[in-house]
C-alpha cells in the first residue's frame, strides 16, 4: 500500500526496533543452549532480563498505544497485511500493558537460571535440583494469568500466547475423543510392527557421519544453509534469529542415528516455515508465524509424513549406506519398518506416531493441574509416573526419562505442549490436501524431489504470516476446521492392519 498513514509507518519502525532487541535476546538464549561457558550464567540472566525489559517498555509505551489507535481509526483493510498487523499489535498491546516491565524482567531472569538448573537436574536425574525453580516459574505464571485476565481456566491465559483463541475446555474435548481411538489402535499397531524392532538399527554411527547425512537431508528438503546452521544441544529446537538467520539443533546417539536424523527433520520443518515467512514484513506480525499449532504442523509433516514414509527410505537408502556402511545389511523396507516400530517408550521426542499424542495428553493434563493448583510441584514426579503408567503402561525408572525430559517448563512455556498434537492434526489435513491438489506429489517424493511440496506449503501457509488466525488459515487451506479425522485415518492406514 502506498497510502499507509504516518502512524502505521511509525508503528512498523517501532515494531522492527523491538524485533532487533528480541532477536538479540534470542541469540543470547541460543548461545546459552549451545556453547555458553557455565560460569557465564548469572551475567547471561541479567543480559536477557535487560533486553526483555527494554523491548517490553518500548512496546507498552503510551505512544505505541496512540499509534495503534490512530491506525485503527484510519480504517486499513482488514484482509490486508497492514490490517492484520494492526489487529495483532492491538491484541499484543492489550496483553503486554497488563504486565509491568519489572515482572517481565524477573521472569526472564528466573527462566535463565531455571534452564540451567533443568539441564543439570536432567543429567543427574534429580528433580529436586529443578524443583525450586519450577515453583518460582509457576508463581510467575499465575501472576501473569491474573494480570492478563481469563475466562474459565487460568490456563487459557497462557494458551493465548501460543495458540490465540484456543481454550483448555475445547482442547480437552478434542483430546478426550482422541485418547480412546489411540489406545484402541495401539495393540494392533504393536502387533503389525513387531517384526521390525527399532533395535534392528542398533550399530556404530559416528557423530561426524550423522552430521553430514542430516545436513544433506535438510538441504534436500529445502533448508537454506546460507541462512541457517545446525548445532548440538541437550534438547532439539529451532530458533529464528532474523530474516536470514535460522538455527537448528539436535542431539546425537552413536548407537542410533535416527535420534538426530528425525530430530533434524522435525526442526527443519520449523526452519522451512521460518525461512518461508515474507521477509518484507519481518519484524511485524505479517512476517511472523501464525501460531505454534501451525508451526508444529510443519515439523510433524516433514518428520512423519515425509521422513517416515517408505518412499523416503527407498530413495535415501544408498546415501545412508554411504555414511553408515553397516546399513547395507538392511533393505529400505526394513529401515522403514524399524523407524515406524510402535512400542510405548519413555522419551517423547523419540516416540512413535501412535503413542506420541499420549505423551502430549499427559503433559497437557499435568500443566492444567499445576496452573489450577490441583497438584503441587512437590507431587509432580509421582503424578507423572502414575499417569504415565496408566496411559503408556510403563513404570518410569528415573526423573530424567520422566518429568525432566523436556525443556519446556524450564523456559516458562506453559501452554505450549497442546500445540504438538494440534500440529499432528493440522499436518495430516495439510498432507491429505496436498495430495489432492498435486496428483504427482507421491511421484515427486519417491524421487527425492521436495520442491513441489515446499512451494505448496509456502503458497498456502508460510507467505500469509499472521494475516489469518490459525483456524481460518487451516479452513482456507484444507476446506475444513482442525480435527482428528485425517490424523486418525493416516494412523489407521499405516498401522491398523
Amino acid at each position: 500500500m502506498n497510502d499507509r498513514p504516518a502512524a502505521y509507518r511509525k508503528l512498523v519502525q517501532r515494531s522492527r526496533e523491538i524485533a532487533l532487541l528480541v532477536s538479540a535476546g534470542d541469540v543470547l538464549a541460543w548461545d546459552q543452549e549451545t556453547c555458553m561457558p557455565p560460569k557465564a550464567l548469572a551475567w547471561r540472566a541479567e543480559q536477557l532480563a535487560h533486553l526483555s525489559g527494554l523491548a517490553h517498555r518500548l512496546f507498552t509505551a503510551r505512544k505505541t498505544g496512540d499509534l495503534i489507535a490512530a491506525c485503527e481509526q484510519a480504517g486499513l483493510p482488514a484482509d490486508s497485511p497492514e490490517g492484520a498487523n494492526v489487529r495483532e499489535w492491538r491484541r499484543q498491546y492489550d496483553r503486554k500493558t497488563k504486565l509491568p516491565a519489572r515482572l517481565v524482567e524477573k521472569f526472564e531472569r528466573t527462566r535463565a537460571h531455571a534452564r540451567d538448573a533443568w539441564r543439570e537436574a536432567r543429567q543427574k536425574s534429580k528433580f529436586k535440583l529443578f524443583r525450586p525453580h519450577l515453583k518460582k516459574l509457576l508463581d510467575l505464571h499465575r501472576q501473569f494469568a491474573d494480570r492478563w485476565g481469563y475466562t474459565g481456566s487460568p490456563y487459557n491465559a497462557h494458551l493465548e500466547e501460543y495458540e490465540p483463541g484456543a481454550r483448555a475446555e475445547d482442547l480437552r474435548t478434542v483430546f478426550d475423543a482422541l485418547r480412546p481411538e489411540l489406545t484402541a489402535l495401539l495393540p494392533r499397531a504393536i502387533e503389525r510392527t513387531a517384526a521390525t524392532p527399532r533395535s534392528l538399527l542398533d550399530g556404530d554411527y559416528p557423530v561426524p557421519a550423522q552430521q553430514a547425512f542430516n545436513r544433506e537431508v535438510a538441504a534436500a528438503f529445502g533448508f537454506d544453509f546460507d541462512a541457517g546452521r545446525i548445532d548440538t544441544t541437550t534438547h532439539p529446537f529451532c530458533t529464528g534469529l532474523g530474516p536470514e538467520d535460522c538455527r537448528l539443533t539436535t542431539r546425537y546417539n552413536e548407537r542410533d542415528f535416527t535420534v538426530s536424523l528425525y530430530g533434524i527433520m522435525h526442526e527443519t520443518g520449523h526452519g522451512l516455515y521460518d525461512q518461508g515467512l515474507p521477509k518484507e514484513h519481518h519484524g511485524t506480525p505479517a512476517g511472523s508465524a501464525v501460531s505454534l499449532g501451525i508451526h508444529e504442523s510443519q515439523s510433524r509433516l516433514w518428520e512423519n509424513h515425509v521422513g517416515r514414509d517408505e518412499a523416503f527410505w527407498n530413495f535415501w537408502h544408498p546415501r545412508a549406506c554411504h555414511y553408515f556402511p553397516a546399513l547395507a545389511r538392511l533393505t529400505p523396507a526394513q529401515i522403514t519398518g524399524a523407524v515406524n516400530h510402535v512400542r510405548p517408550s519413555f522419551i517423547r521426542v523419540e516416540a512413535d506416531q501412535v503413542t506420541y499424542d499420549l505423551h502430549i495428553l499427559l503433559r497437557f493434563d499435568l500443566e492444567l493441574k499445576l496452573i489450577e493448583n490441583q497438584i503441587s510441584v512437590d507431587d509432580l514426579p509421582a503424578c507423572w509416573n502414575e499417569q504415565f503408567k496408566q496411559l503408556l503402561g510403563l513404570e518410569v525408572r528415573n526423573d530424567a526419562e520422566g518429568c525432566l525430559q523436556d525443556i519446556h517448563w524450564s523456559i516458562g512455556t506453559i501452554g505450549y505442549f497442546p500445540t504438538y498434537s494440534l500440529g499432528n492434526l493440522n499436518a495430516a489435513q495439510l498432507m491429505a490436501r496436498a495430495h489432492v491438489e498435486m496428483p504427482g506429489l507421491a511421484r515427486d517424493l519417491a524421487c527425492g524431489q521436495y520442491h513441489s511440496l515446499l512451494e505448496w506449503l509456502r503458497d498456502r501457509l508460510h507467505r500469509h504470516g499472521q494475516q489469518y488466525r490459525a483456524p481460518e488459515l487451516i479452513r482456507l487451506t484444507t476446506g475444513e476446521p482442525t480435527g482428528s479425522a485425517a490424523h486418525l485415518a493416516h494412523l489407521r492406514k499405516k498401522f491398523g492392519g
